[in-house]
């Protein structure tokens, strides 16, 4: 019951959000075309939020304004809209020509700039939304990654240059530093300034203390997975990320922990009422507690794997034997990347036997360290017989035949990949990241974020419109109604500032495609109204007529292909 009520909840949730998303960018973008057309002079039949049977509706002046059964759209019905020769108005033997006072109040009767006006309109108040939708971003304040460093990994260049772990960059060179964002692009402009590698000093925080680390020559470039980004490349230094390991945990059956119930994948949270938070304070911290004293374990365990469903269980354990030091070692913990923490249903994985919590020890005889050395070793198939996968299952030593199959994936630079795969995961978790809380300072500031915030976005998605027209990026990124609804009750939930983030971007995507030069689209008539502008005269309606067509079956089709995109997404993908 209590599963079906949540489910309820998220349903309704997701559909509120939803309505509320699309009804208010809808209505921008109409109004824009509504407040033009009455101040050019044309006369507006119909308002209308949705399309198909009025659900509410009243009249005030020449306008009926109403609410309609789909809420997926909406439209301005202006007096004169459809050119027709003769002028003619209404339908069938009601037909009659224009009165002078009727052409008045035409839309095709207007100038071909106030034409362009109306069109317009649409598409530049969705651009003008989203700035205000920034700038109130801006005002109540962004939910960002903070500037702190997350694991740095052992013998890379970051260690090598003395950052470590936990540290918090303060300044970079002479730039402030508030956001991982802004120090990412200060690596990205050293990478602009030439090939050869960069240089650099950065301040950081560590332990409560400042302290500076000089970047000698580290910085890289490396292709840029962001497929919204213009950057080809972003600078990088090897082993640096905002990410960290969680404090869960891999407990092999030789543990004195088992004994005491603990259980691969329990998240220790606090050590000695101690808390923590990443694998890499697990061992700092046992080695404060007293050996001769009992070890006092807080742990958080999902249920069947659930992440959102953890239960608290306290663990008290005491060794037999006098220890030197409490310590991972000495406990016989240990990292969870080698341990599966999923098993896809209906992949060669899940049918020749490999269940969750199974450790990887070997792979075709050769042991593995690391879940790389996994990956690696799957994707390298040559296709000649099974894989041998030894796995360590409890106090049983396992060989497992797997027979790995090609299967398409999706690159987080939108990008399909084919691949060998054999459908596992890795029990790899990841700390919660720092976030900060940035705001602009006054309204003159967030005016100046948001506009260069709309005029990236807007760059960015026709970036990413010619990637897709230049098959850079998969066409299966395309998505539609569901995948808008997915993101709006998503950002919903998480608070105001990511739904009007979510807000502004889709703004923004309405603006940049109703420009597209497509018939139907307020683009395709600029385009129509370009022309009569060079040539001195409107396009025929034949071949006006003949181009909406085009365009409605391009667009139609774009709708389609996105909804089966969205219904592949969510009920054709392995769980």
């Amino acid at each position: 019951m209590e599963t079906l009520l949540s489910y309820i909840q998220s349903g309704a949730t997701g559909t509120l959000s939803f309505i509320l998303l699309l009804g208010v960018l809808v209505f921008v973008h109409e109004l824009g075309h509504f407040l033009v057309a009455r101040w050019c002079g044309v006369r507006v039949e119909v308002f209308s939020l949705g399309f198909g049977k009025k659900l509410f509706q009243f009249q005030r002046g020449d306008t009926t304004y109403c609410l309609s059964l789909i809420p997926l759209g909406g439209y301005v019905k202006m007096f004169g809209e459809q050119p027709s020769s003769g002028d003619l108005i209404g339908e069938g033997d009601q037909q009659r020509p224009m009165t002078a006072e009727e052409k008045k109040v035409a839309f095709t009767h207007k100038n071909v700039w106030q034409r362009i006006a109306i069109v317009m309109a649409g598409p530049l108040m969705n651009f003008i939304f989203a700035i205000i939708v920034f700038s109130m971003v801006a005002l109540v304040g962004e939910h960002t990654k903070g500037p702190m460093i997350g694991d740095v990994s052992a013998q890379s260049a970051a260690e090598q240059q003395g950052f470590k772990s936990g540290d918090v960059v303060l300044k970079f060179d002479d730039t402030e530093i508030k956001t991982w964002d802004q120090f990412q692009s200060q690596l990205n402009k050293k990478i602009q300034v030439g090939e050869a590698p960069q240089q650099a000093m950065v301040l950081v925080r560590r332990e409560g203390a400042e302290q500076a680390v000089e970047i000698k020559a580290q910085i890289s470039r490396t292709p840029n997975s962001n497929p919204v980004s213009s950057d080809k490349y972003m600078g990088d230094i090897e082993g640096i990320s905002p990410y960290s390991r969680s404090s869960h945990v891999g407990v092999p059956a030789n543990s004195p922990l088992t004994l005491m119930g603990m259980k691969t994948g329990d998240r220790i949270v606090a050590i000695n009422d101690i808390k923590v938070a990443n694998f890499r304070d697990l061992d700092p911290t046992l080695k404060k507690v007293d050996p001769t004293q009992p070890l006092n374990l807080e742990i958080e365990r999902s249920l069947d794997g659930d992440e959102k469903k953890p239960t608290k269980i306290s663990i008290q354990w005491k060794p037999q034997e006098k220890l030197k030091e409490y310590s991972l070692s000495a406990l016989k913990l240990e990292p969870t990347d080698l341990y599966l923490g999923r098993i896809l249903k209906k992949t060669p994985a899940d049918q020749a036997g490999l269940k969750q919590w199974d450790k990887i020890t070997a792979i075709n005889e050769k042991p593995v360290q690391k879940w790389e050395d996994i990956l690696n070793s799957i994707k390298s198939y040559n296709g000649a017989g099974p894989v041998k996968i030894e796995v360590a299952r409890g106090t049983e030593k396992k060989t497992i035949e797997v027979t790995p199959q090609m299967t398409s994936q999706m690159l987080p630079n939108g990008v399909e990949d084919k691949r060998y795969t054999v459908g596992i995961a890795p029990l790899l978790m990841m700390s919660e990241l720092d976030f900060v809380i940035v705001k602009a300072e006054g309204l003159g500031a967030a005016l100046s974020r948001a506009v260069k915030r709309s005029i990236d976005m807007s760059v960015m998605t026709l970036q990413v419109f010619k990637k897709l027209l230049f098959g850079e990026i998969s066409h299966k990124n395309i998505g539609g109604v569901i995948s808008i609804a997915q993101a709006a009750h998503d950002s919903f939930i998480s608070g105001l500032s990511s739904f009007l983030m979510m807000m502004g971007f889709i703004s923004i995507n309405l603006f940049v495609l109703n420009l597209l030069p497509v018939p139907v689209l307020d683009g395709g008539h600029m385009v129509f109204y370009t022309i009569e502008l060079l040539k001195g005269s409107p396009l025929s309606l034949k071949k006006m007529e003949m181009a909406q067509q085009v365009g409605m079956v391009l667009l139609m089709s774009l709708m389609v292909f996105a909804l089966f995109n969205d219904v592949s997404r969510v009920f054709f993908t392995a769980q």
